[in-house]
């Protein structure tokens, strides 16, 4: 039975992504913050994990980081960024003195990494954008340096805005949506790159199945909508008006730079890599993704 290691199992990519890690056959173990236990090794991602405890897996999916949602306030800004890439720097090492090294490292990333863009079209190989978030990111894939020099495949998987029956951006846009209190954020064409999370689960399975994919993949659905497609499509689908929009002026004074790097940022990314290698998308519409979830 192949063993896999698996961080961040706590939000809900990693709460979809463990039932079909143990349906495939995977013995999971998950990397925690805690007591140690049969199926757990604490760390802390502030200091390296001992090289022999991660040694010998298949895989490790490195999914953990200080959740970005909240005031951004310079503690804030400095927990997103530690989290991620002191974290993911000290296991990347740790991997690399593993007396026995995993074939694959997939960790998590964003397509924070493109700034605000417009109508741009963002492929894999655009070049970053400018602000906190792309400089988090940047860093963020950098920190994977030791594990890929050292001969482990290794991919950053850049993901959009996932729509989760549980957690997650979506969950918090549903009461005010099913009250009817939602709208547009800011002029709503913004780009808005989405991706089922079932569709995110099974892009993680097909890197590890798949030898040539490495480094940045997007993770994205092929369909991106503006902010007001997305914004009507899901009042549609809840059968509520979307009438009240949010000018970017009160987003800011609500939620201040995060809203100008996430709310409000334009990225209409393309998750080229994944077309190119196959990957079969379960959900490309929008409107019947937002159905199916809420049926969950």
């Amino acid at each position: 039975m192949p063993r896999i290691l698996v961080s961040g199992v706590s939000g809900p990519i990693g709460a979809a992504l463990l039932p079909s890690l143990q349906a495939r056959g995977y013995q999971v173990t998950r990397l925690v913050r805690g007591a140690a236990g049969h199926t757990q090794i604490p760390w802390d991602p502030a200091r390296p994990p001992a090289p022999e405890s991660v040694s010998g897996f298949d895989a490790i999916i490195h999914l953990a980081g200080e959740t970005v949602v909240g005031r951004w306030t310079a503690a804030k800004k400095a927990r997103i960024r530690d989290s991620r890439v002191l974290g993911t720097r000290n296991l990347a090492q740790a991997l690399a003195q593993a007396s026995q090294r995993p074939p694959v490292l997939i960790t998590a990333s964003a397509i924070g990494y493109y700034g605000d863009r417009g109508d741009e079209i963002l492929r894999e190989d655009s070049s970053p954008g400018k602000g906190f978030l792309p400089e988090v990111c940047r860093e963020w894939e950098a920190a994977t340096e030791a594990a890929s020099a050292a001969g482990i495949r290794t991919a950053q998987v850049r993901i959009g805005l996932v729509l989760s029956p549980v957690g997650g951006a979506l969950q918090k846009m549903l009461t005010p949506f099913k009250l009817g209190l939602g709208g547009n954020m800011g002029n709503g064409r913004q780009w808005w790159s989405w991706i089922d999370v079932g569709d995110l689960v099974g892009a993680i399975h097909h890197i590890l199945e798949n030898d040539r994919l490495a480094g940045p993949v997007n993770a994205v659905a092929p369909s991106p909508v503006t902010n007001a497609e997305f914004t009507k499509t899901l009042a549609g689908v809840l059968s509520r008006p979307a009438i009240l929009p949010m000018p970017a002026l009160a987003a800011r004074l609500a939620f201040g730079q995060m809203a100008d790097e996430l709310l409000l940022a334009s990225q209409r990314v393309e998750p080229t890599k994944l077309m190119a290698s196959g990957y079969p998308f379960q959900h490309s519409d929008l409107k019947k993704a937002l159905e199916d979830l809420l049926k969950r």
